[in-house]
């Protein structure tokens, strides 16, 4: 069977542990013949990321802090001393605090909200801009979203609105850089059991209802949206930029369950 990303180099931020969809794209990738590099925020995460790598199999694994644009400049200027050339970016990136999220959107602090943009959203304008110079034969950029950024899900509050930000940007970032044959798009997972998903109060109610109501009649598994992630860095996905592809079971397009 033919590896579909054989010959290219992907970087994948955000990958913090083996219950994150960071992790199950680096697999797949890495099955698919991608060299894989990984980011690691801080020294907290670097073990625990280098020890997920005996497991993945990735090239290398490097420290960056999106929230930092000195760690940003650090990442490039290593991977051009390395040589490194990159066809795909998988920004797998979010980050609220718990309060924010268990409070109503109303009583979002002015803090807590510019936190959320800026981990959730504006690290992946950051990232595009300091990263794209290296696609030199064009390639994609993926991100990930929910259905929280479109419409009211109980308890995602800010995140929510950190989600819309991302799409929005996606959109802008596929036609700045589409010139230079990169590509945009977000996959809006349904919701999996993640580390993060912990934080967001109710979470095993949101999976039941979703595995009650999805016509699929079941939940979203990481390794479906895996194999979109390897779809959209793969030449099969050359025409697709600028959208957000659900992988959902099909939730997303119910209304009422009655």
């Amino acid at each position: 069977m033919a590896q579909l990303l054989l010959g290219k180099t992907a970087i994948i931020l955000g990958l913090a542990n083996k219950w994150s969809i960071a992790y199950a794209i680096a697999q797949a990738y890495v099955r698919e013949g991608a060299k894989v590099l990984i980011t690691y925020q801080g020294d907290r995460q670097r073990l625990t990321v280098e020890e997920l790598n005996t497991e993945i199999g990735a090239a290398k694994v490097l420290p960056c802090d999106v929230t930092r644009e000195e760690e940003i400049a650090a990442l490039v200027e290593q991977l051009k001393a390395d040589g490194t050339t990159l066809d795909i970016i998988v920004h797998s990136i979010a980050f609220a605090n718990r309060e924010d999220l268990s409070r109503p959107f109303v009583e979002t602090s002015r803090d807590g909200y510019l936190l959320a943009q800026n981990v959730s959203a504006y690290s992946l304008v950051a990232v595009s801009r300091a990263l794209s110079p290296l696609m030199t034969n064009g390639g994609a950029i993926l991100t990930l979203s929910y259905l929280g950024g479109v419409r009211v899900v109980q308890n995602y509050n800010v995140m929510g609105v950190a989600k819309a930000a991302l799409e929005a940007c996606v959109r802008y970032l596929a036609s700045d850089l589409g010139a230079g044959n990169i590509r945009v798009n977000a996959i809006s997972a349904g919701p999996i059991k993640t580390a993060s998903a912990r934080g967001i109060r109710d979470f095993s109610k949101v999976l039941d209802v979703v595995a009650n109501l999805a016509p699929l009649r079941r939940n979203t598994d990481p390794a479906e949206v895996a194999d979109t992630a390897v779809f959209l860095g793969s030449d099969l996905g050359r025409g697709v930029t600028g959208n957000v592809i659900y992988v959902d079971a099909g939730f997303q397009i119910m209304g009422l369950g009655l």
